[in-house]
């Protein structure tokens, strides 16, 4: 490991300085858990010369709104997340990503701004004797060739087919959070997913290495989650029973009245470079009878932009039989687990 200096900073406005005295070579990063970086930073992948402790800044806290929405603090623990009570109740579908991502002594140390900026699991990314775009822009891609089995179906590029490993942020995706972010320019409030130049998340295009919009020095500082009035849950599938990374998730919501769709959400994980909203599923559903047929147009619809690679056509089916199954699930179960 590259030795590097550590800095423990007074106030968000202080880490965004140590960003600014650094003219954004990518010689600082932010420091919350270390649960991702400080991987990265063994493997040779991350090299920075300091690190800007701001894990203890005063973003540890859930502040439930008027409305019933969420200001969740990017310094709080995934733990403390998955175990709040407003969480539990009010937002089901979120709790359960939670607590299906890593392993329990992790959860207690990773942030939640840490876990929306985790790098991709991709083996290339993390093998530094390996070609990769992501991490050295112009080397090449040679997962399309290669070991891409578990990799994206959707949105992928020439360049990087990568998938990003988070479940907490695909149960965002699908509640149409947003994060606030605090940066060089002051403070900003974007979607996590949508426009490509507005959302927190982007697609690979031709620029891998960039996995959000955020400016260098940029610091997530929280995340509003609207209220939710749908019964909402959460789906993974992988290839053990703990501490594996999604095959494919799904991240529901379905509002019913008589048999019919009046409003719905869906979210895929494991399949892209970010959380992929599934709006061509969503247009399907609402306005439709609420039985698996339904479902199974809205999901095929949603695939039919999917291009898979040699090894990872599999995918395909599993988000629709997945997505099918969730959706299915909800309309006798409601968000319960």
């Amino acid at each position: 490991m590259r030795p590097f200096a550590y800095e423990r900073v007074g106030s968000a406005e202080d880490a965004v300085a140590r960003h600014r005295e650094s003219n954004g070579d990518g010689e600082v990063r932010y420091l919350g858990g270390g649960t991702n970086l400080v991987d990265l930073m063994r493997l040779g992948v991350e090299e920075p010369r300091r690190l800007v402790d701001v894990a203890h800044l005063p973003f540890d806290t859930i502040v439930e709104e008027p409305g019933g929405g969420l200001v969740i603090g990017s310094a709080v623990r995934n733990s403390d997340l998955a175990a709040h009570r407003a969480v539990r109740e009010r937002f089901p579908m979120l709790a359960q990503a939670v607590l299906s991502g890593a392993s329990g002594q992790i959860r207690n140390l990773a942030t939640v701004g840490g876990n929306l900026l985790q790098r991709t699991r991709c083996s290339y990314f993390q093998n530094v004797s390996k070609p990769c775009n992501k991490r050295e822009p112009g080397t090449g891609c040679p997962a399309r060739e290669g070991d891409h089995a578990n990799l994206a179906i959707l949105g992928h590029s020439p360049d990087c087919v990568a998938t990003h490993p988070s479940d907490m942020a695909v149960a965002l995706a699908a509640l149409d959070a947003r994060v606030r972010v605090m940066g060089r320019l002051g403070d900003r409030v974007i979607p996590l997913v949508g426009q490509e130049t507005t959302s927190l998340y982007r697609l690979p295009g031709t620029e891998p290495h960039r996995d959000t919009t955020l400016d260098p020095g940029d610091l997530i500082t929280g995340v509003e989650v609207p209220p939710l009035t749908m019964p909402a849950r959460y789906r993974k599938v992988r290839e053990r029973a703990s501490f594996a990374f999604a095959l494919v998730s799904v991240a529901a919501a379905l509002e019913m009245a008589d048999g019919t769709i009046l409003d719905c959400r869906v979210a895929l994980g494991g399949v892209a470079h970010q959380p992929w909203r599934a709006r061509r599923a969503e247009d399907r559903l609402r306005g439709s009878a609420a039985t698996e047929r339904t479902f199974l147009q809205a999901a095929e619809a949603e695939l039919e932009e999917a291009e898979p690679l040699r090894d990872n056509a599999y995918k395909v089916k599993l988000a629709r039989n997945l997505m099918v199954r969730t959706l299915a699930e909800l309309t006798t179960h409601g968000g319960t687990a």
